[in-house]
């Protein structure tokens, strides 16, 4: 099928028309269709059209300045060659299901793609899921790594609503401070223990970590002394930030899963600032790292976390603490 290109794109006749009717190629015109770039080098390299005075490698030389456009370019072939109708837009790509393409079906996935070493601004990313939601598709980051290799990650807003059964109430008690944690004297198997609070120091002294101290402060559950003085939440915080910049927002984020009948622990073995579980479960079912609204992580830092939570099996979530409240952001491979 012959096509001609003009400077931008690549253009077919009438003939070429088939290519959008029964493959989803191109953008219908009156004479033709116009190819973007990745469909027009696509389509030159399976030999489905000649573009006159270019081959596959002349042509992707005329494209290749395009800012991260050989990437693009292999995202796209990937999925074509997955058998999945592929359009650009509204992100870089939208993709059909299987067997259906424009006019005959809807598409399923949003496709962003990335570089192993580009930085995720999780402002936008939110905004991204939130409106691919809005519009009941699922939102995908394509990933290209280093060697050219492909990694594909579903990204979801998650709600924490009904997880699990609520807690007693638990009894209020008096604690010293004890460097930045808090020690309790109290028996073994206390309400507190049993709603998820502290580790067990010996028979009598239960100890209390700093953000689940500020929980608990917060609540009037615990009274802390220092120096025979009493410490309002605000006195504490100020004191345990000094050595904690992420306090704030571990302890928005510890809050919020609280509210929600989780227990939250710490997750520094998995290199993650909570393990959660769910009510009694004996094993954790989500890795949390809290963040500020404007944070920005490298992929290649995203892509560790996703691992290892994949290899504990467990769900890989980021709270991003918003002025609004806190938005939880679940990050997970998936095979297209």
């Amino acid at each position: 099928m012959k096509a001609t290109f003009d400077g931008t794109s690549v253009l077919t006749g009438r003939d070429g028309r088939v290519l959008y009717d029964q493959s989803g190629y191109g953008r219908p015109e009156s004479d033709g269709i116009r190819l973007a770039p990745q469909e027009a080098l696509y389509l030159l390299h399976r030999q489905k059209i000649e573009v006159a005075g270019y081959t596959f490698d002349t042509l992707l030389a005329e494209y290749a300045d395009q800012r991260n456009f050989l990437r693009s370019f292999l995202v796209y072939r990937d999925l074509r060659e997955r058998g999945y109708v592929v359009q650009t837009g509204p992100h870089d790509y939208r993709v059909f299901r299987r067997g259906e393409k424009p006019g005959t079906g809807e598409s399923l996935y949003l496709v962003r793609v990335l570089s192993e070493r580009d930085p995720v601004r999780f402002t936008k990313l939110i905004e991204e899921v939130v409106t691919a939601r809005n519009m009941r598709k699922q939102y995908v980051l394509a990933v290209v790594d280093d060697e050219d290799e492909l990694t594909y990650y579903e990204i979801k807003p998650q709600k924490l609503t009904g997880a699990c059964a609520p807690f007693p109430e638990i009894g209020s008690c008096d604690a010293v401070l004890v460097g930045k944690s808090a020690m309790i004297r109290i028996s073994p198997q206390s309400d507190l223990e049993k709603a998820g609070f502290g580790k067990r120091f010996d028979e009598e002294r239960l100890m209390i970590s700093p953000v689940e101290l500020l929980y608990l402060m917060g609540r009037g559950i615990v009274r802390v002394t220092r120096d025979n003085a009493t410490l309002t939440p605000d006195e504490f915080f100020a004191f345990a930030h000094e050595s904690d910049p992420e306090l704030a927002a571990k302890d928005k984020v510890y809050t919020e899963l609280r509210r929600h009948d989780f227990i939250p622990r710490t997750g520094y073995k998995f290199g993650h600032h909570y393990r959660v579980y769910c009510g009694k479960n004996v094993h954790s079912d989500l890795l949390v790292h809290a963040i500020e609204k404007e944070a920005v992580m490298p992929m290649s830092v995203i892509s560790r976390s996703v691992r290892m939570a994949h290899s504990v099996k467990k769900k890989m979530l980021f709270g991003c603490v918003h002025t609004t409240g806190i938005q939880f952001v679940e990050f997970a491979r998936i095979k297209l």
